[in-house]
Protein backbone atom coordinates (compact mmCIF):
# COMPACT_ATOMS: atom_id res chain seq x y z
CA UNK A 1 0.00 0.00 0.00
CA UNK A 2 1.24 3.43 -0.95
CA UNK A 3 2.22 5.95 1.69
CA UNK A 4 0.66 9.39 1.87
CA UNK A 5 3.36 12.05 2.08
CA UNK A 6 2.25 15.48 3.31
CA UNK A 7 4.24 18.52 2.18
CA UNK A 8 3.66 22.23 2.65
CA UNK A 9 4.72 25.31 4.53
CA UNK A 10 5.40 25.22 8.27
CA UNK A 11 2.09 25.41 10.18
CA UNK A 12 0.07 24.09 7.21
CA UNK A 13 -1.19 21.33 9.51
CA UNK A 14 0.80 18.39 8.14
CA UNK A 15 1.34 16.69 11.51
CA UNK A 16 -2.14 17.41 12.86
CA UNK A 17 -3.88 16.20 9.71
CA UNK A 18 -1.41 13.31 9.36
CA UNK A 19 -2.28 11.78 12.72
CA UNK A 20 -6.02 11.92 11.99
CA UNK A 21 -5.58 10.63 8.41
CA UNK A 22 -3.57 7.69 9.71
CA UNK A 23 -6.31 6.77 12.20
CA UNK A 24 -9.10 7.06 9.63
CA UNK A 25 -7.24 5.05 6.96
CA UNK A 26 -5.75 2.49 9.35
CA UNK A 27 -2.23 3.62 8.40
CA UNK A 28 0.81 4.21 10.57
CA UNK A 29 1.90 7.81 11.22
CA UNK A 30 5.44 9.15 10.93
CA UNK A 31 6.65 12.71 11.48
CA UNK A 32 9.99 13.14 9.73
CA UNK A 33 10.91 16.16 11.89
CA UNK A 34 10.69 13.88 14.94
CA UNK A 35 12.90 11.31 13.16
CA UNK A 36 15.50 14.05 12.60
CA UNK A 37 15.33 15.12 16.26
CA UNK A 38 15.63 11.49 17.36
CA UNK A 39 18.63 10.81 15.12
CA UNK A 40 20.42 14.02 16.08
CA UNK A 41 19.30 14.04 19.74
CA UNK A 42 18.49 17.75 19.40
CA UNK A 43 15.61 20.08 18.58
CA UNK A 44 15.33 21.31 14.98
CA UNK A 45 16.12 24.91 15.96
CA UNK A 46 19.23 23.72 17.83
CA UNK A 47 20.40 21.65 14.85
CA UNK A 48 20.00 24.73 12.62
CA UNK A 49 21.90 26.86 15.18
CA UNK A 50 24.72 24.32 15.52
CA UNK A 51 25.07 23.00 11.94
CA UNK A 52 23.75 25.94 9.94
CA UNK A 53 21.00 25.77 7.37
CA UNK A 54 22.98 23.71 4.85
CA UNK A 55 23.96 21.23 7.55
CA UNK A 56 20.35 20.88 8.63
CA UNK A 57 19.13 20.44 5.05
CA UNK A 58 21.71 17.69 4.48
CA UNK A 59 20.47 15.84 7.58
CA UNK A 60 16.83 16.34 6.54
CA UNK A 61 17.59 15.03 3.04
CA UNK A 62 19.39 11.98 4.44
CA UNK A 63 16.67 11.11 6.99
CA UNK A 64 13.79 11.51 4.51
CA UNK A 65 15.56 9.57 1.76
CA UNK A 66 15.97 6.61 4.15
CA UNK A 67 12.36 6.35 5.35
CA UNK A 68 11.30 2.75 4.94
CA UNK A 69 7.55 2.63 5.39
CA UNK A 70 4.42 1.10 3.89
CA UNK A 71 0.81 2.21 4.47
CA UNK A 72 2.06 5.19 6.45
CA UNK A 73 1.08 8.85 6.53
CA UNK A 74 4.35 10.78 6.52
CA UNK A 75 4.34 14.39 7.69
CA UNK A 76 7.48 16.08 6.39
CA UNK A 77 9.20 19.28 7.43
CA UNK A 78 8.47 22.32 5.26
CA UNK A 79 11.99 22.33 3.85
CA UNK A 80 11.99 18.69 2.66
CA UNK A 81 11.46 19.92 -0.93
CA UNK A 82 15.05 21.21 -1.00
CA UNK A 83 16.33 17.62 -0.83
CA UNK A 84 16.41 16.04 -4.29
CA UNK A 85 17.14 12.50 -3.05
CA UNK A 86 14.51 12.75 -0.33
CA UNK A 87 11.81 13.91 -2.73
CA UNK A 88 12.68 11.25 -5.33
CA UNK A 89 12.43 8.59 -2.60
CA UNK A 90 9.14 9.94 -1.23
CA UNK A 91 7.62 10.26 -4.72
CA UNK A 92 8.56 6.66 -5.50
CA UNK A 93 7.08 5.32 -2.26
CA UNK A 94 3.98 7.41 -1.83
CA UNK A 95 1.36 9.81 -3.03
CA UNK A 96 2.64 13.32 -2.29
CA UNK A 97 -0.04 15.72 -1.06
CA UNK A 98 0.66 19.46 -0.92
CA UNK A 99 -1.45 21.23 1.69
CA UNK A 100 -1.69 24.70 0.19
CA UNK A 101 -2.47 27.78 2.27
CA UNK A 102 -2.20 31.51 1.64
CA UNK A 103 0.76 33.48 2.95
CA UNK A 104 -1.58 35.35 5.31
CA UNK A 105 -2.91 32.12 6.83
CA UNK A 106 0.62 30.74 7.26
CA UNK A 107 1.78 34.00 8.89
CA UNK A 108 -1.24 34.04 11.23
CA UNK A 109 -0.64 30.44 12.31
CA UNK A 110 3.13 30.44 12.53
CA UNK A 111 3.80 32.68 15.51
CA UNK A 112 7.47 32.63 16.52
CA UNK A 113 9.21 31.44 13.37
CA UNK A 114 12.59 30.86 15.09
CA UNK A 115 11.10 28.63 17.83
CA UNK A 116 9.54 26.41 15.15
CA UNK A 117 12.91 25.54 13.61
CA UNK A 118 11.97 27.08 10.28
CA UNK A 119 14.77 27.19 7.72
CA UNK A 120 15.19 30.91 6.98
CA UNK A 121 18.36 32.17 5.34
CA UNK A 122 20.01 35.42 6.40
CA UNK A 123 17.90 38.36 5.21
CA UNK A 124 15.01 36.11 4.17
CA UNK A 125 11.51 36.80 5.46
CA UNK A 126 8.40 34.61 5.47
CA UNK A 127 7.05 36.10 2.21
CA UNK A 128 10.35 35.37 0.41
CA UNK A 129 10.40 31.83 1.82
CA UNK A 130 6.79 31.27 0.74
CA UNK A 131 7.50 32.48 -2.80
CA UNK A 132 10.60 30.28 -3.00
CA UNK A 133 8.95 27.10 -1.73
CA UNK A 134 5.46 27.14 -3.29
CA UNK A 135 6.74 26.30 -6.81
CA UNK A 136 8.70 23.38 -5.32
CA UNK A 137 5.64 22.04 -3.48
CA UNK A 138 3.64 22.27 -6.71
CA UNK A 139 6.41 20.58 -8.69
CA UNK A 140 6.54 17.54 -6.42
CA UNK A 141 2.86 17.13 -5.52
CA UNK A 142 0.72 14.39 -7.00
CA UNK A 143 -2.22 16.14 -5.32
CA UNK A 144 -2.62 19.78 -4.27
CA UNK A 145 -5.33 20.44 -1.70
CA UNK A 146 -6.25 23.93 -0.56
CA UNK A 147 -6.70 24.03 3.19
CA UNK A 148 -7.93 27.62 3.10
CA UNK A 149 -11.02 28.15 5.28
CA UNK A 150 -11.34 24.44 6.04
CA UNK A 151 -11.37 22.90 9.47
CA UNK A 152 -9.32 19.79 10.20
CA UNK A 153 -12.19 17.41 9.42
CA UNK A 154 -12.99 19.07 6.08
CA UNK A 155 -9.34 19.11 5.02
CA UNK A 156 -8.90 15.47 5.95
CA UNK A 157 -12.00 14.48 3.93
CA UNK A 158 -10.70 16.43 0.91
CA UNK A 159 -7.32 14.69 1.10
CA UNK A 160 -8.91 11.23 1.42
CA UNK A 161 -11.21 11.94 -1.54
CA UNK A 162 -8.28 13.02 -3.76
CA UNK A 163 -6.11 10.13 -2.52
CA UNK A 164 -8.78 7.56 -3.47
CA UNK A 165 -9.10 9.11 -6.96
CA UNK A 166 -5.37 8.67 -7.59
CA UNK A 167 -5.16 5.26 -5.92
CA UNK A 168 -7.86 3.91 -8.24
CA UNK A 169 -5.94 4.92 -11.39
Amino acid sequence: MKNIVLIGMPSAGKSTIGIILAKVLGYQFLDSDLLIQEQEKALLKDIIDERGIDGFLAIENQVNSEIDAVATVIATGGSVVYGKEAMEHLLKNGIVVYIKLSLKTIADRLGNIKQRGVVLREGQNLKMLYEERCPLYEKYAHITVSGENLNTEELMEKIIEEFHKIKEK
